[in-house]
């Protein structure tokens, strides 16, 4: 299991800034820094509309207990079934939730380390 994954609010020309100092860093002979794995959002509405309080709810319980299949984390946490399936469907698209070997949910992450700068 992937120990941290890291939650940032950062716009397209701040995520290609990564890229290029990568690249300057690599030119330069310089040894890569270490990797960590990112989420970045936009905005913090677009973050506040995807990771809302169910869906947090849904992926501690995923996390909690273990590969699980929809039908069951709907059941576990006493919501329909279509609601719960569409949220983590969502969950694994932005990569926070994957399905392991037998297409059960799991959370490869022990933390979500969300990060907001109050100032530009």
């Amino acid at each position: 299991m992937k120990r941290n994954v890291r939650i940032e609010i950062r716009n397209e020309k701040e995520s290609a800034q990564d890229f290029v100092n990568a690249w300057h860093r690599a030119q330069k002979g310089m040894a890569p820094e270490q990797p960590v794995d990112r989420i970045y959002f936009k905005d913090l509405n677009t973050l506040l509309r995807v990771l809302t309080p169910r869906r947090m709810e849904a992926i501690k319980a995923v996390h909690d207990n273990g590969p699980v299949s929809f039908r069951a984390l709907a059941k576990f946490l006493g919501r329909d079934y279509k609601n719960v399936h569409k949220d983590m469907q969502e969950m694994e698209r932005i990569g926070i939730v994957v399905r392991d070997k037998k297409g059960l949910l799991v959370v490869p992450w022990q933390r979500i380390i969300a990060e907001l700068a109050l100032a530009a």
